[in-house]
């Protein structure tokens, strides 16, 4: 057997980490999950959770209506249009109105985030990122479902972050006291429309990296994300009752590339729509995002590999100054009516 062929066959397949030990806090979990973690951001960048004690049936609901929004005619699911949220980038967008590694997805979808009133101090300063959320007032419980799921994600990723600072040989409240006692909250529902074409040249979201420190997707049954590992890019088709969690170039940045932010995309070659709910726990937008120390970790900076060649490790300011600059790029029409 050839050396690149014993790579294939130990990166062919994403792990699959049971964390329900971690979400209870038994006793002795810390171990056991920490290495699993830790092999998994090491070698992958990406791993799947179960036994992570998110409400299915909630799950069910946020799936269900959903594919109610995403049945209405355009004219209808633009009353409540991304121009209309303001800075705090809230609302719907249309397929191929988002750009990745500067070409326009094959995705239409509607942007959340953190509910917070107009007399909150973020808000009233006029902080991009942070404000209201827009829902579609012709389906019921849809606004009760989104921020109760939202809800249950959040305190999910402060789970995780505990997990992978124990990972990492931290005390398991590192991220929480420096970065993520108020984290910036992103969270999408993303709808990939049957590609006519079947072409595989055409992409749903194209190659790229998360921003933050965290990613906890929910996929439908459809399939077509993909991951770029050590052995090539690799399917991470949905499994029952999982969540995928993905490290951000903040996440990067901490490790100095020990734990990196992987290159993924995704492509829906079925006959149907493909949903998809990226959650996104980050940093809080204000803080300056600093490398850990880490005993004999040297930087391994990956930039000649990144589409946009840009290092997260040579960025200076705070998380927010990282994030806008990123979003800008995916919404240019956007960037110049809002920051």
């Amino acid at each position: 057997m050839t050396i690149l062929q014993v790579v294939d066959k130990e990166f062919s397949q994403v792990p699959v980490i049971d964390i329900s030990t971690l979400v209870s806090k038994t006793s002795n979990y810390s171990d056991v999950i920490a290495d699993q973690i830790r092999q998994a951001c090491q070698n992958y960048g990406f791993f799947y959770i179960v036994g992570h004690g998110v409400d299915e049936q909630l799950q069910k609901q946020l799936e269900h209506l959903s594919q109610q929004f995403f049945a209405q005619d355009v004219e209808t699911k633009l009353k409540i249009r991304m121009a209309l949220g303001g800075k705090a980038w809230r609302g719907y967008f249309p397929v191929g109105n988002e750009l990745t590694s500067g070409r326009p997805d094959l995705k239409e979808g509607i942007y959340f985030g953190g509910e917070l009133e107009e007399d909150h101090a973020l808000v009233k300063a006029g902080v991009p990122m942070h404000g209201r959320n827009l829902f579609p007032s012709n389906i019921p419980q849809f606004r009760e479902t989104v921020l109760d799921y939202i809800d249950s994600m959040t305190k999910l990723g402060h789970t995780l972050m505990a997990g992978i600072a124990l990972s990492l040989g931290l005390e398991k409240s590192y991220f929480a006291d420096r970065y993520t006692k108020d984290p910036l909250i992103l969270f999408r529902i993303f709808n990939y429309p049957p590609n006519p074409s079947l072409s595989k040249s055409e992409w749903g979201v194209g190659e790229h990296t998360d921003y933050g420190v965290l990613t906890i997707l929910k996929q439908d049954n459809v399939g077509g994300l993909q991951v770029k590992s050590k052995s090539g890019w690799i399917d991470a088709p949905p499994i029952p009752g999982s969540f995928v969690c993905n490290i951000g170039d903040m996440l990067d940045r901490m490790t100095r590339g020990l734990y990196r932010s992987t290159p993924h995309r995704v492509q829906n070659l079925s006959t149907s729509n493909r949903l998809s709910f990226p959650f996104f726990f980050d940093p809080n937008f204000n803080v300056e995002v600093k490398p850990i120390e880490l005993n004999d970790i040297v930087v391994n900076d990956d930039q000649s590999d990144r589409w946009d060649k840009a290092s997260v490790h040579e960025f200076r300011g705070t998380y927010g100054d990282y994030l806008l600059n990123k979003v800008s790029k995916v919404f240019p029409e956007l960037r110049q009516t809002v920051f």
